[in-house]
Formats: C-alpha cells, sequence, structure tokens
C-alpha cells in the first residue's frame, strides 16, 4: 500500500483506537480500502474528480446520501475532497453468473425500479444528466485531440451511434445508477444492495435496463424477462426496438470508455483488453438491432 493513503485514511477523526487497512480490489475509477476500528468496518473511496469520464465527487456524494436515504446503499459516515467513507456491509459482490441465477431478477428489477423513482425523492443539490450519445459525442472528440491508436474506429462509431440515438426514442426520464456492472449489486444473504454512484444521473430507464443485460450478458429470454419485470405488462416490438437501441447505446459507451482510459488510467488494469472486448461486444449486439 502507498504511504500516503495511508496516512490520510488514519488521520481520518472517525476512528476509535487502532485501525486496520486493507486494500480492496476491484475499483477502476476509485482506489478502495476496508477499514477496521474497534467499533466499525468502514469502506474508504479514495478518489477526485475525473472530468473525462464526466465524473465529480460532489455528485456522488450526494447520490450516495440519497441512496441510503432510500434504502439502496449503506450509510455514508465521512466525507472530505477526494475522499468518501461508507458503512461496511458484509455480503458478497456479484458476478455476472450471479445476475443470470434463476430468480435473480426477481430480486434485482424492483431495485433498479425503486433507483429510478425514489433517489429524486432525497437528492439535493444541483443533480446531473447522464445522456450516453452526448458521452460517446465528447469521448470522440476526446480520442481525437490525444490522437488514440482507435480513431480510425471513430468516424464509423459515431455514424452508428446517431441512428441508435434517433431509434431510442420517445424517452421517459427517471434518476438512473448508469454502471450496472455485476460488481455494483451485493448481496448480504437478505437482501441486495446498489453501490458506486459515479455516474448517477438523470436518464432513461431503457440505459440502465441495457447496462445490466450488456454488462451480464442475458439471454435473449432474459432480457424480455427483464423487461417484463420492469414494465409489468408485456413487452412490444416498438419497445423492444428501443432497449435494444440504448442496450447498444451502453456497449458503445463501455468501449470508448474504455478507450479513453487506456489513454488516462493510472490503475493497474488491461484497458486494452478491455476495450477490444466490448467492442466485440458492441458489434454482436449492433448486427442484431440491424436485423429488427
Amino acid at each position: 500500500m502507498q504511504a500516503l493513503p495511508e496516512r490520510e485514511i488514519r488521520s481520518l477523526p472517525l476512528w476509535s483506537g487502532e485501525i486496520s487497512i486493507r486494500p480492496l480490489s476491484g475499483g477502476i475509477t476509485n482506489r478502495n480500502y476496508l477499514v477496521e476500528d474497534q467499533q466499525r468496518r468502514a469502506v474508504v473511496r479514495l478518489g477526485t474528480d475525473i472530468p473525462v469520464h464526466h465524473i465529480r465527487r460532489d455528485n456522488e456524494l450526494a447520490a450516495s446520501i440519497a441512496a441510503h436515504k432510500a434504502g439502496l446503499s449503506p450509510a455514508v459516515l465521512h466525507h472530505s475532497p477526494g475522499l468518501l467513507v461508507l458503512d461496511y456491509v458484509d455480503a458478497k459482490a456479484f458476478a455476472p453468473e450471479d445476475v443470470r441465477k434463476p430468480g435473480m431478477l426477481e430480486k434485482i428489477v424492483p431495485l433498479i425500479r425503486r433507483c429510478h423513482t425514489e433517489m429524486p425523492k432525497h437528492f439535493r443539490g444541483a443533480a446531473m444528466i447522464f445522456w450516453v450519445f452526448h458521452v460517446v459525442r465528447d469521448y470522440a472528440g476526446e480520442l481525437a485531440d490525444r490522437q488514440s491508436r482507435h480513431l480510425p474506429l471513430i468516424p464509423g462509431l459515431l455514424e452508428k451511434a446517431a441512428g441508435l440515438e434517433q431509434a431510442a426514442g420517445p424517452f421517459d426520464i427517471v434518476f438512473g445508477h448508469n454502471d450496472l456492472l455485476a460488481a455494483n449489486l451485493l448481496d448480504d444473504g437478505r437482501r441486495l444492495w446498489l453501490i458506486d454512484w459515479d455516474y448517477a444521473g438523470f436518464n432513461t430507464p431503457l440505459f440502465d435496463l441495457g447496462g445490466l443485460a450488456s454488462n451480464n450478458e442475458l439471454s435473449a429470454e432474459e432480457e424480455r424477462r427483464m423487461l417484463e419485470l420492469y414494465y409489468e405488462k408485456p413487452v412490444t416490438d416498438a419497445l423492444l426496438r428501443r432497449y435494444e437501441a440504448m442496450k447498444c447505446g451502453s456497449l458503445l459507451r463501455e468501449t470508448m470508455w474504455s478507450m479513453i482510459s487506456e489513454i488516462h488510467s493510472t490503475i493497474d488494469f488491461d484497458y486494452a483488453a478491455y476495450t477490444a472486448e466490448n467492442l466485440a461486444r458492441f458489434e454482436r449486439a449492433f448486427a442484431d438491432f440491424s436485423r429488427l
């Protein structure tokens, strides 16, 4: 562990007596630590604003507080610039295969709907809009500015994005999590938790649903079940086409997020492999969408 984070963590005013500090794996926009003192265990998240990824820590803090009030996430114990301390939940982080287990969508989808409907009741301050097609266009500009190795792909990806944006409407607006990776779902044996609000903001519900499906490789049958659970009615062809367009948008954003991270991130992670994996998944999903 680097000395500076350890000193910073030990200096926080909320510990009782001696503490132990252990790095947690999994964060690719933050550095996370499990801290235990005589009275509690807590998770310390270290991370500053990341403008290139549209991450603002004041927004993450406001969303984390709202998520706790909405019954979705652990409590915020302490915060200061670049640092967030959360109550520790003794729970298992999901892997994609956990999301696909029989009966699990029946638990996950209500959690997502509660995020969409309850978060606005508790969120305080200026709130962000997370519009995937704006993010994609902004990423394209940054990749051009930085002369990314992926630059030859960008005109074609932007053309596809423009068609997807047209096909995805009309849009309902909810408060989205916008990063539904399996690891952001926790199961403590009694209930599920939704964590990590880096990208929280108003969006269409189809982005979260598409992200859940694409990040966890749901089958077509599971996707239809997910949509039926969310909307509580049969899936129409029109809804399915809008959904597929937003799912493609989610995959394209994840691909270009990784392209940007290849240039900017200092975290030890194989972004080149992640880019290749997600680009292949986007191209497959776009081919499926084009056949609808």
